[in-house]
């Protein structure tokens, strides 16, 4: 009788994390397509930089001050398209850049391309070994935070020392892939493992690992064509 229960109880958990890895898969594909227009619409419109510095900030304000109030209604789904709408605005200037350089457009499908690659092959690793990758955690968020102060030292010594950051931001962009490969990792084994059963908070999880992971290997590969 109580095995019976565990086994009840499994094929509950189990049916549960099919769920929520069903709706997150769903709404991810529709906010990536959605992006894609909103950043087709920043490229025709030529966006200024300060002004995806705008979309950027906002998208941020939205995942920080509204979407934890939200994720737990349909109002939710509404504040995920609107900041994945920002965000894909916000790409408008990197990629029309990348586009005006010799060979740019074959840079750009390159990224595209393994970022869609590396995605689905660890989302596929996962989802075939349900392994858990809850211990990673810590390191990810070592690995996000070095990322994060790095990027900014950068800056500063480029914009008030003059300083060329290409080859710091190289290596910036390369620790940056890891981690977000990473993300995708840990985000679908909590989903698989039932540690997230909020879809929505799932979805801005791993679109924001996609995103980070595209932009990392742009500037890898743009790094190589320039070579």
């Amino acid at each position: 009788m109580r095995q019976e229960v565990y086994t009840q109880s499994g094929a509950l958990d189990r049916s549960e994390s099919a769920k929520v890895l069903r709706n997150t898969y769903a709404l991810l594909a529709m906010t990536v397509l959605f992006s894609a227009v909103t950043a087709g619409v920043s490229m025709a419109i030529g966006m200024s930089r300060g002004m995806s510095l705008i979309c950027s900030i906002a998208a941020i304000a939205l995942v920080w001050f509204v979407l934890p109030r939200t994720a737990n209604s349909a109002s939710g789904v509404g504040v995920v398209f609107a900041f994945t709408g920002l965000l894909g605005a916000s790409l408008g200037p990197m990629l029309n850049h990348y586009l005006g350089l010799a060979g740019g457009g074959q840079i750009v499908m390159q990224a595209l391309g393994t970022t869609a690659l590396i995605f689905f092959a660890l989302s596929a690793y996962v989802l075939t070994t349900r392994k858990d990758f809850s211990f990673m955690a810590g390191f990810l968020f070592m690995g996000l935070v070095a990322v994060i102060v790095s990027s900014i030292v950068a800056f500063v010594a480029a914009a008030f020392f003059g300083v060329d950051i290409k080859m710091a931001h190289l290596v910036i962009s390369c620790v940056s892939a890891l981690v977000f490969s990473g993300y995708i990792l840990f985000t679908t084994g909590s989903i698989v493992n039932g540690g997230e059963t909020n879809y929505i908070m799932a979805t801005t999880m791993l679109y924001l690992s996609i995103l980070n992971l595209f932009t990392s290997l742009l500037t890898i590969f743009g790094f190589a064509s320039e070579d």
